[in-house]
């Protein structure tokens, strides 16, 4: 693979920079010192700088006010953005409205994208189903609206009709479901086939429940009960949920590795100025075997990552689907960002766990990132079914 980026990936990566080098790590409460959430509200002000840098936009077709640019280019300012823990569902309404752009209506795309990508509208995803264990489309139920009361005549699954779908279910720890203005949800039909319903949060029948993540940010368990969507508000294309999951997946990995690379940047600048018996303790042979273990993790989560973005972006063949890359990257995402930053609280000593130095906030976020979308267990065991089902040559 040649993993150079082209000049408008550069060019994103670089106006990424510009915006989130004026944002400071500790710009909301501790989440070790703040009872429930650290806040009742994104980053408004770093959500306004992002659509007026366009880089909202990113992903979306001219068409649609963007710039047409890939996967590729989202996980690249994901990574920098969670270099300062940036409070902003970027990966969450990109990866929806690249979905709704490649797989929903027409109309309904007309409508909410050109308004997503100025931040004017606000879009997340229940991805983790009612436990965050099984699949999240078996979390919630769809069926065309009057089937098996009085269905119309002609109406089958899967076409909803001309009076719509009706979802029940519950989706648990929906990122910024409070601040969003509608909700990808992954449903399934009485067939059993995944399909992905767009929400608005304010419809009838749609409650939210707060909860807190391990990095203190508020999420929200989404329940829907009889909840009407039109036809046109329903996507039941063929790897519309798959392929959202994977680039979700793979979002996630960005911002592992880019919370990854700025902890080891902290510990080595640390240990480069703290002295023991007169000389950095960067000097030692036991200090530098461990940093250098954590970065070739980081280079590991590099490649895996860019792997899967590719394959995604180009919807490129291989020995196994694209699925088994995204599994890969998460595999060293989960575990190689909490090795990271295990190694920095042991190589800060008792100074990582002060609350007024950040490193314990990354700590917290990388744990939320560990097991956001499925630890490293639940994705080798995904990527054992993958090789089973396609045995390598």
């Amino acid at each position: 693979m040649d993993f150079t980026f082209t000049e408008e990936q550069q060019a994103a990566v670089e106006a990424a920079r510009a915006v989130f080098s004026d944002v400071a790590p500790d710009r909301a409460p501790s989440p070790a010192l703040t009872p429930g959430a650290v806040a009742e509200d994104i980053d408004r002000q770093l959500w306004h700088e992002l659509a007026r840098t366009d880089l909202l936009g990113l992903t979306l077709s001219p068409d649609h006010g963007g710039a047409g640019l890939d996967p590729i280019a989202l996980c690249l300012v994901l990574r920098e953005s969670a270099k300062v823990l940036a409070r902003v569902p970027l990966l969450e309404s990109c990866a929806v409205a690249m979905a709704i752009e490649r797989y929903g209506d027409r109309t309904l795309a007309a409508e909410l994208l050109p308004r997503a990508g100025r931040g004017d509208l606000i879009l997340t995803v229940g991805a983790n189903g009612r436990s965050g264990h099984d699949p999240a489309e078996l979390a919630v139920s769809a069926r065309p609206h009057g089937a098996g009361d009085g269905a119309c005549e002609g109406e089958t699954e899967g076409s909803g009709g001309d009076s719509g779908w009706v979802l029940d279910g519950v989706q648990s720890a929906v990122p910024w479901a409070r601040a969003a203005d509608w909700i990808a949800v992954p449903a399934h039909t009485d067939g059993g086939s995944p399909v992905l319903a767009l929400v608005p949060r304010t419809r009838d029948g749609v409650t939210l429940a707060d909860q807190v993540s391990t990095n203190g940010e508020r999420l929200a368990e989404v329940r829907l009960d009889a909840v009407r969507v039109e036809a046109r508000e329903l996507i039941d294309a063929a790897g519309c949920w798959e392929w959202l999951r994977s680039l979700l997946t793979t979002g996630t990995c960005a911002l592992a590795l880019g919370l990854g690379e700025r902890v080891l940047a902290m510990t080595a600048e640390y240990t480069g100025k703290r002295e023991q018996f007169g000389f950095p303790v960067a000097t030692f042979q036991a200090v530098a075997v461990q940093a250098a273990d954590r970065y070739i993790d980081l280079r590991a989560m590099e490649a895996t990552l860019w792997q899967a973005a590719w394959r995604i972006s180009t919807d490129a063949g291989g020995p196994l689907p694209a699925a088994g890359d995204v599994a890969v990257a998460k595999i060293w995402a989960s575990d190689g960002v909490r090795r990271v930053v295990q190694t920095a609280q042991h190589l800060h000593g008792g100074f990582g766990a002060d609350t007024d130095y950040p490193l314990h906030r990354y700590h917290a976020w990388a744990k939320q990132i560990e097991l956001s979308l499925g630890p490293a267990a639940a994705h080798e065991e995904a990527l054992g079914d993958l090789l089973a089902a396609h045995p390598l040559g």
